[in-house]
């Protein structure tokens, strides 16, 4: 395997091909080690995970498996932005004060992320990087509210039942 990063740099906004590409090789062990736990030879997958390789994809299941093997959240994120929705894991965090103080930050930097778009707003031409960047922070906010939410309904339904 490769110790060159082919994909330096990279930015928060993936396009599918990089973030399989992210995906596996930030996964523990890398690439050789993601084919080892799918049962893949190293090479083949390598040149499906490659982003520039345009002949080779991984096949539906091959890619359900990096999924599971990976949960990296860059490739949920590449997966669903074309659809415009949103991907949630479960996870809650307790409905703290803490934790709410720390939605009301990201609410508020992403406030200001919006409001620094008020010049290109105000003629309506939106850049891709402006969009992407704005869904990007929208969907970490409803994330981070979901846990919450999640977080206050475990506490309640432990409560009712300890």
């Amino acid at each position: 395997m490769s110790r060159i990063d082919l994909l330096p740099g990279a930015g928060p906004v993936l396009t599918l091909r990089q973030a399989l590409y992210r995906a596996g090789r930030d996964y523990h062990g890398g690439i050789t080690k993601l084919a080892f736990d799918m049962g893949l030879e190293v090479d083949t997958l390598q040149k499906k995970l490659h982003h520039n390789e345009d002949r080779r994809w991984p096949t539906p299941d091959e890619l359900e498996e990096i999924i599971q093997w990976t949960t990296d959240p860059r490739l949920l994120d590449a997966l669903v932005r074309p659809a415009g929705v949103v991907w949630y894991r479960p996870e809650p965090v307790p409905a703290t004060n803490d934790a709410l103080q720390a939605v009301a930050r990201l609410l508020e930097e992403s406030s200001e992320f919006v409001g620094s778009l008020h010049d290109g707003a105000a003629d309506n031409v939106w850049t891709i990087a402006e969009v992407l960047n704005l869904e990007q922070r929208g969907m970490d906010v409803i994330r981070q509210v979901l846990a919450i939410m999640a977080g206050a309904r475990q506490a309640m339904e432990d409560a009712a039942h300890g």
